[in-house]
C-alpha cells in the first residue's frame, strides 16, 4: 500500500467536498475545506516529502465560468513537481498531452471513454494511441445501486450502465497503467470505507489502484489494508489534518508504509 495525495480544485481553489454533492449548475459543490494555500503549495509539499502518484482533479466543466481559474491552478501544480502527479477532468484525446507537456505523469480520463452509459470503444482507443499506456489512468469512480458499484461520469453525477468487476478491471487493464476509484456514495464523508468494494479490488489487484472514499480513521486504513490485501494504494482527503480533519499527515505517511 501507497499513500496517494490528491489536489482536488473547484471554482479555482484546492478544497476537499462532499463528492455526491458536486453539481455542474450553479457551480456548486457541499464543502469540508477550502484552503488558503494555491495547488503549487500542495504539490511542493508532496515533492519535497517524495509522494509520487497523486492526482490533481479539475472539478469544473469546461463549460464553467470557473474552468480557467481551476485549470491555471492545476497547470501551476503540475509545473511545481514534474513528473510527480497525475491529472484529471475534462481531459480528451485532444487536450491531453497539454496535461503531459505540463509535467503530469498521467492522464486521468472517465466521462471521455464512459459516454451514453457505456464504453465508448473509438475513443478509448484514441485516448490510449495519443498517450499510451504507460501515461493513462482510467478513473472507475462509482456509486452503489441494487447492491452493485456502478461506474458515474461527469463529474459523478451521471450514472453508466457498466458495473466495476472483475472481468471489467481484466478488460480495460489492457489500455490503463493504473486505475483511480473513488466510491463516490462516501466520498467526502469520513464514515468508513466501501468494504465491498475494496474486498473486490484487493482480490484482482493486477495493476496498480488507487482507493479513495470515507477514510476517516487508522481502524479504516487498517480494514483497507486487510481487505485489499495490502495491494491497494490510498488517498486520504477531508479526514488529514492538512485539509482540516484529525489524521495527521505524517501518522498516515507513516502507518501506510509499515
Amino acid at each position: 500500500m501507497e499513500f496517494r495525495p490528491c489536489i482536488d480544485i473547484h471554482n479555482g481553489k484546492v478544497k476537499q467536498i462532499v463528492g455526491s454533492s458536486l453539481k455542474d449548475q450553479g457551480s456548486y459543490a457541499k464543502e469540508n475545506f477550502v484552503s488558503s494555500q494555491d495547488a503549487a503549495y500542495y504539490a511542493r509539499m508532496y515533492q519535497a516529502d517524495g509522494i509520487r502518484g497523486g492526482h490533481i482533479i479539475l472539478l469544473n466543466p469546461k463549460e464553467s465560468e470557473f474552468y480557467e481559474a481551476t485549470r491555471q491552478q492545476a497547470f501551476e501544480a503540475l509545473l511545481a513537481y514534474p513528473g510527480g502527479m497525475q491529472a484529471g477532468g475534462g481531459i480528451c484525446s485532444e487536450n491531453a498531452a497539454q496535461f503531459l507537456e505540463a509535467g503530469a505523469s498521467h492522464v486521468i480520463v472517465t466521462s471521455y471513454v464512459f459516454r451514453d452509459g457505456a464504453i465508448d470503444d473509438k475513443n478509448l482507443e484514441k485516448i490510449f494511441r495519443e498517450v499510451g499506456k504507460e501515461h493513462l489512468v482510467l478513473d472507475l469512480s462509482c456509486r452503489k445501486k441494487d447492491g452493485q458499484y456502478y461506474i458515474v461520469t461527469d463529474r459523478w453525477q451521471k450514472f453508466t450502465d457498466e458495473v466495476v468487476t472483475e472481468k471489467l478491471l481484466d478488460q480495460l487493464s489492457l489500455y490503463a497503467d493504473e486505475f483511480l476509484i473513488h466510491a463516490v456514495d462516501v466520498e467526502g464523508t469520513a464514515s468508513g470505507i466501501e468494504s465491498q468494494l475494496v474486498r473486490m479490488l484487493g482480490n484482482w489487484g493486477k495493476i496498480p489502484i488507487t482507493y479513495a472514499g470515507g477514510v476517516g480513521s487508522f481502524a479504516d486504513l487498517k480494514l483497507l489494508k486487510e481487505l485489499g490485501k495490502n495491494r491497494l494504494h490510498v488517498t486520504v482527503g477531508s479526514a488529514l489534518d492538512l485539509f482540516g480533519g484529525p489524521l495527521a499527515y505524517e501518522s498516515v505517511l507513516q502507518y501506510v508504509s509499515e
